[in-house]
């Protein structure tokens, strides 16, 4: 087996989770750490760990390039930095996992694509459900025609935040950090994988997802952040509607729950009334027949281990960068959609806990309500709501701004 070397640029926060399986079952698994980049190792929970191991450390992935080479670059850092420092890895002879999302805005998705075409590397994209044995069976199934034309597809996320979640680190819920794209919200970042997902699922092929040919986006935000951590939103995807709703500011826990609704079918997640729809796929046919496909294990590291092997050199399935697109798209096309992020009048906000929740009184029955009849918040007579544009996303080229790698 070739033992293939990794340096990983980000080690804090998400990137701990990639330190932690490479420091467990690395050396079974024929992976090295070949240095890791961080302008704040110590964050790390295994910063001490990895200086016991003599792991060279550099506060930029440039300086680890002037001593070193390595086979994969895990791309863990904040988002604003994922376009450059992808681009940097493949030239200097890297393949790449980049965590989601792929890049804050369309251009820069492309910019990677073109350099990673340019010098012949792979880049994959960290969307967890897309390396899914379940998820992966399920399309195609989907592509195969088993259950007919999609008709509705639907998901509801409520994971409550509180406002240490918005301290943790420079640029969350920030729209720019130092002039640069960032567009963290609750739909960009938490519950992107959710929402790609839906996208995924309705691509033509195994490796692609479908791209939303319009959107309506109402963004909201209860807590003193930059950009939403509460959306609405409706799009038009290949004929199909696809409804999204999302938010940080409740105080129950609830989802992804979701509804793929087809001719033939309706795939299940989270389903109160069907017990093997937890944390699972589950099919039902409209004469009732059911049929499990398997736990959706949010937590999975399989990309990680995918991505080793793409760079032993054998073709795994990978979420490529094309299908990241799709996710970008809808989320430049949301900010476009409702350029003002509307603040929840202040009588409807509740404070409370240590560190503070700020929650949205009566948010919780809104979007449960929303949800079940597939309509966004303008469209239910809500006196706060507003309705964004709708904006059409053909040959879309998403935000403008300065392209840094």
């Amino acid at each position: 087996m070739k033992e293939i070397s990794v340096v990983l640029a980000g080690i804090g926060g998400y990137g701990n989770k990639y330190v932690e399986h490479i420091l467990r079952e690395g050396k079974e698994k024929g992976v090295r750490i070949a240095g890791a980049v961080d302008p704040f190792p110590q964050n790390s929970r295994f910063y001490e760990e990895l200086r016991s191991l003599n792991v060279p450390m550099y506060s930029s992935l440039e300086e680890f390039y002037l001593h070193h080479t390595a086979d994969l670059a895990i791309v863990s850092s904040p988002i604003h930095y994922h376009c450059e420092q992808t681009c940097l890895a493949v030239k200097n002879g890297s393949h790449v996992l980049c965590e989601k999302p792929a890049a804050a805005t369309v251009k820069e998705v492309k910019r990677m694509i073109e350099c990673r075409d340019r010098y012949k590397k792979i880049v994959a994209i960290g969307y967890q459900w897309s390396y899914n044995p379940a998820v992966l069976r399920l399309k195609e199934d989907i592509l195969s025609g088993k259950f007919g034309r999609p008709v509705l597809f639907k998901t509801i996320v409520l994971w409550p935040r509180d406002t240490a979640y918005y301290r943790r680190n420079s640029w969350a819920g920030r729209m720019k950090v130092n002039g640069r794209w960032v567009l963290d919200s609750v739909a960009g970042n938490a519950t992107a994988h959710f929402l790609h997902n839906m996208l995924f699922l309705l691509g033509e092929r195994m490796e692609s997802s479908a791209y939303p040919d319009s959107i309506v986006a109402e963004l909201y935000r209860a807590n003193n952040i930059e950009s939403f951590d509460t959306c609405a939103l409706k799009m038009m995807v290949k004929d199909t509607p696809v409804l999204f709703f999302a938010t940080h500011a409740v105080k129950e826990r609830m989802g992804p729950v979701f509804e793929y609704r087809f001719e033939k079918a309706r795939v299940l997640c989270n389903y109160s009334e069907y017990p093997e729809s937890e944390e699972s796929l589950l099919v039902v046919y409209n004469d009732g027949k059911k049929e499990v496909y398997g736990p959706t294990d949010h937590g999975s590291m399989r990309k990680l281990w995918v991505a080793v092997e793409v760079a032993r050199g054998k073709e795994e399935f990978i979420c490529t960068l094309e299908s990241a697109m799709a996710h970008t798209i809808a989320i430049n096309g949301a900010h476009i959609s409702m350029r003002e992020i509307q603040n929840f009048p202040d009588e409807m906000k509740r404070v409370e806990g240590n560190p503070p929740l700020i929650w949205v009184e009566g948010l919780k029955e809104a979007m449960e309500e929303a949800y079940r009849k597939e309509k966004i918040f303008s469209e239910l007579g809500l006196p706060w709501a507003r309705r964004g544009e709708e904006v059409k996303l053909e040959n879309f080229e998403g935000l403008e701004g300065e392209i840094t790698c």
